[in-house]
């Protein structure tokens, strides 16, 4: 029998406060806390972090958390939910998250921790997004700060920030993906039976729940095309494999996922293109025939364009260097 494996990887510290948004807490502790034997030793070390003393209550349970060690030895520093878009952030918090950020911290919100981040002035001359139902609020309160409403998350390097609760995970999904690679994440994906990457953004979310039309969803469709990526169908053979005329088809697509199916074929192309290059096996002439470019030129351009930087920047960055850690199959 062996035994417990301690994880020596990254340091996290998640914040709790009085008012903490509980399910946003909840997504940061299940990813980054929860035992995972199968990553290894090298995998998240975390700790709960008491931003100011006395009880912590949230969704009406009250508790009472030791002060923790300082931030100053956090990687990692998680923001859940803030208590109100207009409650006043502690200036000692400010100044606490700044100084981690100083020295190289990461540092993410959840949903409405946004508010803590920009009162740290850690969003000054970043992008970033929150729930689609505090844009607003949060522009007026923060008027120069640069708000993406239509995105789950946004990742500006060093300062993360996510939509709505449930994008929460979306963006731990995506540290674990960039800290050790798509294997970890997808595995920790399965734990938590959701898909690792959500297609769209908030767009699909704020009139109406994901679109429908006669009865028919778009995932199993999805599916097909993430298979044919090396030859995808035209439009009007999307339309039909859909059961839909392609009139309808692009009005749906556009309603669920907030693209066109050029756009979203073009991000499956180079998501596709990423796993693969993060496998670090395939050739770029391999990967560009297999993600359905016409030749390596091509996925070079595309990749440049989307991802920032040349395939090979992403390999080096992603791939063997990152050292995943080993993953065992996930029955539970």
């Amino acid at each position: 029998m062996t035994g417990r494996i301690t994880p020596s990887g990254p340091r996290v510290a998640i914040l709790a406060y009085d008012g903490l948004c509980a399910f946003e807490f909840g997504i940061a502790q299940e990813v980054f806390a929860l035992p995972r034997p199968e990553m290894g030793a090298r995998w998240y070390r975390c700790a709960i972090h008491a931003a100011e003393p006395g009880p912590i209550r949230m969704a009406g349970i009250a508790m009472q958390l030791p002060r923790a060690p300082a931030l100053s030895g956090a990687d990692l520093i998680v923001v859940p939910g803030w208590r109100g878009i207009d409650a006043p952030v502690p200036a000692a918090l400010c100044r606490a998250l700044r100084r981690a950020h100083g020295r190289g911290a990461r540092i993410m919100s959840l949903c409405s921790g946004i508010v803590v981040l920009a009162e740290a002035r850690l969003l000054e001359g970043r992008a970033a997004t929150t729930h689609w139902r505090y844009i607003d609020a949060v522009a007026r309160r923060f008027p120069s700060l640069t708000l993406l409403p239509d995105r789950l998350y946004v990742d500006a390097g060093d300062v993360l920030t996510a939509a709505g609760s449930a994008a929460g995970i979306d963006l731990c999904l995506h540290i674990v993906r960039r800290d050790f690679g798509a294997a970890a994440a997808n595995s920790v994906a399965r734990r938590l039976v959701v898909p690792p990457h959500r297609e769209g953004g908030q767009a699909q979310f704020i009139r109406h729940p994901v679109a429908r039309e006669r009865g028919v969803p778009l995932a199993p469709l999805l599916d097909w095309l993430r298979a044919r990526l090396a030859q995808p169908p035209r439009l009007a053979e999307m339309a039909a494999h859909a059961g839909m005329s392609v009139r309808s088809f692009q009005r749906h697509f556009h309603a669920t996922t907030g693209r066109t199916p050029g756009e979203w074929l073009a991000a499956a192309r180079i998501r596709a293109a990423q796993d693969m290059l993060e496998a670090g096996r395939a050739t770029l002439p391999d990967i560009a025939a297999a993600c359905g470019f016409a030749h390596e030129d091509a996925l070079r351009r595309a990749f440049r364009e989307h991802v920032g930087v040349p395939p090979s920047a992403w390999r080096r960055s992603f791939a063997q260097n990152r050292k995943s850690p080993p993953i065992s199959p996930v029955t539970s």
